[in-house]
């Protein structure tokens, strides 16, 4: 019973948190539900982490205070995430990627796949490549990501998106940001 009001206060505070946000609340919900898997960890405060206008003109993905967040539990530094999305054939998908206090990715999910072929791209197994990589590290559908039959385009699109964002980390650890 005490356990199950820690979590609904997590998930109250969390959700207080979000939004302002600027996440729609399909997302926000899925995204406290990976918060809270991802780290166990009650009371974690979610603070909107923006850039300024000039950093984020050299960046390859732009950081906004609606889609970089930073966690900390007190003064301590939990970690970091980030919510975006990617064009599939015809549409986009929205997701999700978890960094370590060491902003090492630890988690990555999609949120909300909207077309009816690819969805293979959600699977644990295939988004388990990205665990472990850093701002110093490159991702590419062709060399060190596997690729799924059917999914072509949505594999290129997620492995694509994930680069970017680890080469903005790359940017922002370099210039002493994170």
């Amino acid at each position: 019973m005490i356990n199950r009001i820690k979590i609904t206060g997590l998930f109250l505070l969390m959700g207080i948190l979000l939004m302002g946000s600027g996440l729609p609340k399909q997302l926000q919900k899925r995204v406290e539900k990976e918060i809270e898997k991802v780290f166990e960890v009650e009371n974690i405060e979610i603070k909107s982490y923006p850039v300024s206008s000039e950093i984020n003109a050299s960046l390859p993905t732009k950081i906004t205070a609606d889609n970089f967040f930073k966690l900390e539990k007190g003064s301590r530094l939990i970690g970091y995430f980030y919510v975006g999305n990617a064009p599939s054939k015809t549409a986009i998908f929205d997701y999700l990627v978890v960094f370590d206090a060491n902003v090492k990715v630890v988690h990555s999910k999609v949120l909300v796949y909207r077309e009816e072929y690819g969805g293979e791209i959600g699977s644990k197994r295939w988004l388990k490549q990205f665990v472990g990589k850093s701002g110093k590290d490159r991702v590419d559908h062709t060399t060190n990501i596997d690729g799924i039959s059917g999914a072509t385009i949505s594999v290129r699109s997620m492995t694509n998106a994930i680069d970017s964002l680890l080469q903005t980390i790359g940017i922002l650890q370099n210039k002493k940001l994170l």
